[in-house]
């Protein structure tokens, strides 16, 4: 039977992990999302981006009100964040509309988590407080998603176009506030 001791402990402990787990939590959402994507169910992986989403706010919200950012839970975010925002919404748009290009619909799609993976890196030499530099690929991998629940009211040029303008604002000067 635990002591007291031992479950404050470990309630402590659970506590200082909380937003990591949340972070887990939207690697997993963005994981899920290119399973569903390779088996052709993109309404299921655009779900999921979108949780994925939700999840790395309150990751971040958790971290900052608790008091428990680290370097681990940053580094841990940015690992979880190529994946559910970068890989996962280039191969939903890939799968879904940039094929019709062959190779220049792929090499839209190569950009976009290229782009995505260089503004992560830059964000973690940045000590900006107040806003971002570039589309948070958050954002980017949010917009992407949910362009493509337009897919049939939109011309397909439209998604070869937007997937490099997401990209390239990814990586812009522009600043972007932060939401606290």
């Amino acid at each position: 039977m635990l002591s007291i001791q031992s479950s404050h402990h470990l309630l402590k402990k659970i506590r200082s992990q909380l937003a990591n787990i949340f972070t887990i939590m939207n690697v997993s959402c963005g994981s899920i999302a290119c399973i569903f994507i390779i088996n052709g169910q993109l309404s299921f992986a655009i779900l999921f981006i979108i949780l994925a989403a939700l999840l790395d706010f309150l990751d971040g919200m958790l971290a900052r009100k608790l008091q428990i950012q680290s370097a681990f839970g940053k580094q841990l975010d940015s690992m979880s964040d190529i994946i559910s925002f970068g890989i996962a919404p280039a191969l939903l748009l890939y799968q879904g509309i940039l094929y019709e290009f062959g190779v220049l619909g792929m090499l839209a799609a190569i950009i976009y988590t290229c782009c995505g993976a260089i503004r992560l890196a830059r964000y973690h030499l940045s000590d900006q407080d107040e806003y971002f530099i570039g589309l948070p690929i958050t954002a980017s991998g949010l917009l992407s998603a949910l362009s493509m629940l337009m897919i049939l009211h939109i011309p397909p040029v439209f998604y070869l176009s937007f997937t490099i303008i997401l990209a390239f604002m990814m990586v812009s000067t522009m600043k972007v506030k932060k939401i606290r």
